[in-house]
């Protein structure tokens, strides 16, 4: 018993050493529904349109919400909030309109942009309702994957200065 106990340490130990090594050489694991399942690789890319990135959720309640609901875990973000892992839909001078049909950028309307009135559990999700155009830093990150994605749906645009990097897939599911 003592023996398989010490093994199973070892292995917990070296999982989580391997998933620092990977994190640390710029390898990312998608496990949520907001963009393609898979792995991911950090890259010097710029920040565009129709780009995978990894950002830190600025502070809000939106996110705190979000946070206490389980559908992001802790992190080393601000706020202790987990990187989350978007696609850019919308940059400086796009035109954004949220409403309970969905979003159009720039009068293009977005798939899977339908705002769900409650998460899976019935519980209410932010009602977000605006028109604006996006400004310098601003950024619109959404699924193009899923109908289940907490984006910017709900909680908007977010500043460029929030963003890690741009990621690229290099095996997804």
């Amino acid at each position: 018993m003592k023996r398989l106990t010490l093994l199973t340490l070892y292995a917990g130990i070296s999982v989580l050493l391997l998933e620092y090594g990977a994190y640390a050489i710029g390898a990312w694991v998608n496990t949520s529904n907001s963009i393609p399942v898979g792995l991911y690789w950090l890259t010097e890319r710029p920040v565009e349109k129709g780009a995978y990135v990894i950002f830190c959720p600025p502070p809000s309640d939106a996110f705190d919400e979000a946070k206490r609901r389980g559908y992001f875990k802790a992190g080393f973000c601000p706020g202790a909030y987990q990187y989350l892992m978007k696609k850019v839909l919308a940059v400086k001078n796009d035109k954004v309109s949220l409403t309970k049909e969905g979003v159009r950028v720039n009068g293009q309307w977005l798939p899977f942009s339908v705002p769900l009135n409650a998460d899976s559990y019935g519980r209410p999700l932010p009602v977000l309702r605006a028109e604006y155009e996006l400004g310098e830093s601003d950024v619109l990150l959404m699924t193009d994957v899923s109908q289940k994605s907490f984006d910017g749906r709900y909680f908007g645009p977010i500043q460029r200065s929030q963003i890690l990097g741009v990621i690229r897939p290099i095996f997804t599911w």
